[in-house]
C-alpha cells in the first residue's frame, strides 16, 4: 500500500540535513544533478556518524543570508506538503549560520517568521528547536539555550544537543540544559546512537531532557529500557539515518521493532531528509517490509509522537483527531 496519503507527525528532522536539488540549484545555479548526490547525501561509502554530519557542511555554506534562508525554508515546506506531514519540528544550530552578515539573533528571528508565515499558508503545525553541538564551548551552549528562551513565544519550542556524541564529553552543556530546565524550556537531546546505552544513562542523568534523539542502542541495558518505560521517555528513532551512519548494517538489524514491542514511547522520523535520502512514506514502507508493521503499528507512533510533541494541548487534540480519521 501506499503512505503516502496518510498524514504524519515528525518530531526529528534537522533543516541542513534536508536541501532539495531544487533549492540548491537556486543557490548555485553551476550544480548539477551529479554532484548534489555526491556532496549533499550520505552515499553507500558513508561510514560513521561523524562521516554522515560532514555531507551538512556543503548545505550550511549555501545558508548565510536571510534570502537563502527563507529559500531553504520554503523548500523544505514543500517536501513537507508532499510527504503530507501535518506537524513537524525542525531543528537546526543557529550559530551555524553567522559566516556573513547575520548574527544569531537575526538567523533565529528570520526562520521564525518565514515559518510562521509558511504554517499559516500550508496549515501545517510547526516550531523551532535549536541546537548545541557538542563540540561547543559553554558559551555557545548558553548562547544558544538563551536564544531558545527569547524567542519561545515566536515558534521556538525547545532545546537540543547534536553532534558528534562519540567524540565530546558532555561537560560543556550541563549548565545550558540547567539554564532550560531553571526556565521550563522543552529539551531533547542526541543520544544513544554512536554510542551505547551509557551514553543515553548519561545523557538523562546530566541534561535531563523530555525525550531522546535515537535512543536506539537502550535496548543493550534492560535497566536502561525499564527506566525509559517508566518515566515515559520518548525515543526520536530515525531507521534510514541510522544505517547510513553505521549504527547498525542493514534495516533488518534495527532495534526499532524490539523497542516498540517492548511498549517504548517512539516516533519514526527521517533525521534529514536529503543526507539520509529518505522521507517518511519511504520510511513507513520500510517498516513495513522489513518487520510486518501495519497502518496500527505506524498510526500508535504518530500518536506517541503527539503526546510527546513540543505544542499545545489543543494542537494535540486536533492533530490526535486528524490522525484517528485517517489511519
Amino acid at each position: 500500500m501506499s503512505y503516502k496519503s496518510l498524514p504524519k507527525i515528525e518530531l526529528h528532522i534537522h533543516l541542513d540535513c534536508s536541501l532539495s536539488y531544487n533549492v540548491v540549484k537556486k543557490l548555485r545555479p553551476e550544480i548539477t544533478i551529479q554532484e548534489y548526490n555526491q556532496n549533499f547525501k550520505a552515499g553507500a561509502s558513508c561510514y560513521s556518524l561523524n562521516h554522515y554530519i560532514q555531507c551538512a557542511d556543503n548545505a550550511i555554506s549555501l545558508m548565510q543570508t536571510k534570502e537563502s534562508l527563507e529559500l531553504v525554508l520554503e523548500d523544505f515546506f514543500d517536501q513537507l506538503v508532499e510527504d503530507n506531514v501535518i506537524y513537524c519540528e525542525i531543528r537546526f544550530a543557529p550559530l551555524l549560520h553567522i559566516e556573513k552578515n547575520l548574527n544569531s539573533m537575526e538567523v533565529v528571528d528570520i526562520l521564525c517568521k518565514k515559518m510562521n508565515q509558511l504554517s499559516k499558508k500550508t496549515g501545517i503545525i510547526t516550531g523551532l528547536i535549536l541546537c548545541t553541538l557538542r563540540h561547543y564551548s559553554k558559551s555557545q551552549s548558553m548562547e544558544t539555550v538563551k536564544l531558545v528562551n527569547e524567542f519561545y513565544d515566536k515558534g521556538v519550542v525547545g532545546f537540543d544537543i547534536a553532534a558528534d556524541e562519540a567524540g565530546f564529553p558532555i561537560d560543556n552543556h550541563i549548565s545550558a540544559f540547567e539554564y532550560a530546565q531553571y526556565n521550563k524550556l522543552n529539551c531533547t537531546a542526541h543520544a544513544g546512537e554512536a554510542m551505547g546505552a551509557e551514553s543515553v544513562w548519561e545523557t538523562i542523568n546530566k541534561l535531563k531532557p523530555k525525550r531522546i534523539g535515537h535512543g536506539v542502542r537502550s535496548i543493550e541495558d534492560e535497566k536502561l529500557i525499564d527506566f525509559i518505560l517508566e518515566n515515559n521517555y520518548h525515543l526520536e528513532v530515525c531507521p534510514t539515518s541510522n544505517i547510513k551512519t553505521k549504527t547498525f548494517e542493514s534495516i533488518n538489524k534495527h532495534t526499532i521493532d524490539k523497542l516498540f514491542k517492548k511498549n517504548i514511547s517512539l516516533s519514526v522520523n527521517t533525521d534529514g531528509r536529503t543526507i539520509s535520502d529518505v522521507n517518511l512514506n519511504e520510511e513507513y514502507h520500510k517498516l513495513s517490509n522489513s518487520f510486518g508493521w501495519s497502518v496500527q503499528q505506524l498510526k500508535q507512533c504518530n500518536l506517541n509522537a503527539i503526546d510527546h510533541a513540543f505544542t499545545t494541548d489543543n494542537n494535540k487534540e486536533l492533530l490526535r483527531q486528524e490522525i484517528n480519521r485517517a489511519y
